[in-house]
């Protein structure tokens, strides 16, 4: 598709903490896609295989079919001709190299909608978030609800035995309700966070 065509390429960056219903979003904006009759294809990280391996699947139990990507090459081998709308969910696993690779496809007129955490566990930002947050035409930062003090939540807290995760935890580790919850700036803790950082 060229750039004078109907559909002009964009990129879309749907964004957030856990539980603020980034794939929500994204699985309605895919639907309405698919309901004017445009050519949709979905992927998700591979390693998202907490609801259903082969869908993306919001907390709140909306699914939508789609193919696992363990890495960005997989999505490019993948992609079929003609698809006006791409969307990816759980793009901040996925490496630097998805940057070029989506602003490739949105130059080519396609629609491409992504959504994932815009911080990691520390409050730091994830993965190839930020890179394509400055090139997004459109950008939707959600939150959720702190489940200490009922404030909007933007940070997503990791429970190890239900205490805060220390600062030097691995940044990917998968998981749901009993692993991670959405809290406020001040209700957020990171033990051993380095006096640098912040």
């Amino acid at each position: 598709m060229d750039k004078g065509a109907a559909h002009p390429g964009q990129l879309e960056v749907i964004c957030g903490c856990m539980f603020s219903g980034k794939t929500e979003e994204l699985i309605r904006r895919l639907k309405r896609a698919t309901y004017a009759k445009q050519r949709v294809q979905v992927f998700k990280h591979a390693l998202d295989d907490r609801y259903d391996e082969l869908a993306i699947a919001s907390h709140s139990g909306q699914k939508l079919p789609t193919i696992p990507a363990a890495r960005t090459g997989d999505i490019l081998g993948a992609l079929e001709p003609g698809v006006e709308v791409l969307g990816i969910d759980e793009v901040q696993f996925f490496g630097p190299e998805i940057v070029p690779l989506l602003e490739g496809i949105a130059g080519r007129g396609v629609r491409v909608i992504v959504s994932g955490l815009d911080q990691d566990f520390r409050g730091e930002p994830f993965g190839p978030i930020p890179q394509l947050l400055a090139r997004a035409e459109r950008i939707d930062k959600l939150s959720a609800i702190c489940t200490q003090c009922g404030r909007p939540a933007t940070r997503t807290q990791r429970l190890v035995d239900g205490r805060p995760a220390p600062w030097d935890g691995e940044v990917v580790s998968i998981g749901s309700a009993e692993q991670y919850e959405p809290r406020c700036r001040d209700c957020h803790q990171v033990p051993g966070r380095p006096k640098t950082a912040h």
